[in-house]
């Protein structure tokens, strides 16, 4: 199996780049070498690479940013995701496309499944459920993995950001009433390299099981990285932002053969492991 991977730039590309290479030719493109919003380069890529499957992990994933810039939110959410699919259906590759916990608003009590109907909040989530839509329409080989809170080092994500907040000996005020499901990227990465490798073409919900709020996160990941830096439970109306973010987005499966993830503290526990080793590493 031959993979193109779109989006190698970001969190979740990289990862898959790395692991995938493992078992078979993998070609990742960063930003800079396909803009997959042009259909003509889209086409020239697809010519020259050739894949079996493409994994869409290109996206505009400023949330906040969206809501100012809907025209370059709506062109790498739904237009390139379109293209994609239009491209690979007429050259006969497969397609992954990644979307987000963000399609719905929060209003469920308990975690959200792959029979659930959307209902976004937010321009972002709006153009990634269009995404979905275009990716539906245009290629029925299609897999479409919604996953949530990613989180990897290095990159730019929440957990990096709570680290941040750690250096001093001030109080961490978190949200404690925002909750979802906070996925570890190596493990994403792992359970996508499985699901590519089936027939199992739909959606999929594949993040960090059994839920927690961004208070817990923050909490356990201090507490698996040794930081004392004490964390309050704080409410999401303290931190005002430019889009609304569903106070429940925890996501589950009805797949019954699903490609699942661990625990949720499975994944900070080894996303502690790594960094710590690395930060151990003799310098040379």
């Amino acid at each position: 199996m031959k993979i193109l991977v779109t989006g190698a730039g970001g969190l979740l590309g990289r990862a898959l780049v790395a692991h995938l290479e493992r078992g078979c030719p993998v070609i990742g493109l960063d930003r800079s070498a396909l803009d997959i919003s042009s259909k003509a380069a889209v086409r020239e890529a697809l010519g020259l690479h050739q894949p079996d499957i493409l994994i869409n992990a290109a996206a505009f994933t400023d949330v906040d940013g969206a809501e100012t810039q809907p025209d370059a939110a709506r062109k790498a959410n739904t237009i390139g995701p379109g293209i994609l699919a239009e491209q690979t259906c007429t050259a006969g590759s497969r397609l992954l496309t990644v979307s987000t916990d963000y399609v719905f608003d929060g209003n469920k009590e308990g975690p959200y499944d792959e029979n659930d109907i959307p209902s976004p909040l937010s321009v972002y989530g709006h153009t990634k459920l269009a995404g979905e839509e275009e990716v539906r329409h245009l290629n029925p080989k299609h897999f479409i993995v919604r996953t949530a809170w990613l989180y990897d080092s290095p990159g730019k994500c929440f957990a990096q950001t709570a680290l941040e907040l750690a250096g001093g000996n001030r109080e961490v005020r978190i949200a404690g009433d925002q909750r979802g499901s906070p996925t570890f990227v190596p493990h994403l990465a792992e359970a996508i390299g499985r699901l590519i490798l089936s027939d199992d073409f739909g959606t999929h919900h594949i993040a960090g099981s059994g839920g927690a709020s961004r208070f817990e996160f923050v909490r356990e990941l201090y507490c698996r990285l040794g930081i004392e830096t004490p964390v309050a439970e704080a409410q999401a109306r303290e931190f005002p932002s430019a889009a609304a973010r569903p106070a429940n987005s925890e996501l589950a499966t009805a797949w019954q053969d699903a490609p699942g993830l661990p625990p949720w503290r499975e994944g900070v526990a080894e996303f502690a492991r790594r960094k710590l080793a690395a930060e151990n590493e003799p310098s040379s």
